[in-house]
């Protein structure tokens, strides 16, 4: 079955974010069955605040990649491209093969 961008609504902040096909993918192989229910800086926030840490200062960026806007927990300098959650695990998929290979 294709996976195609959705649209969801957070459920804390309520604003719509995109849960993109390479994020879907990724959610299939790490074999999660639920569509997330908050944005990413919701779920960043939630996840700093269970392990009693302060969330970090997110900053909207565009992604190298595919040219979307997203946001990155960290100050980009810009020495190194930027991208999205789903380019990033996208281009670490297709380059772990070749790092196995590396070291076997």
């Amino acid at each position: 079955m294709p996976f195609e961008n959705k649209q969801l609504v957070c459920l804390t902040c309520q604003r719509e974010f995109l849960f993109t096909v390479g994020e879907q993918e990724f959610f299939a192989l790490k074999q999660l069955v639920n569509a997330p229910k908050r944005c990413l800086d919701c779920r960043t926030a939630v996840k700093a605040q269970r392990e009693g840490r302060t969330p970090p200062t997110m900053h909207d960026v565009t992604c190298e990649d595919c040219r979307q806007p997203t946001r990155v927990a960290f100050k980009p300098t810009g020495k190194s491209p930027v991208y999205c959650t789903s380019c990033f695990h996208t281009r670490k998929s297709k380059s772990e093969p070749e790092n196995q290979a590396q070291t076997s």
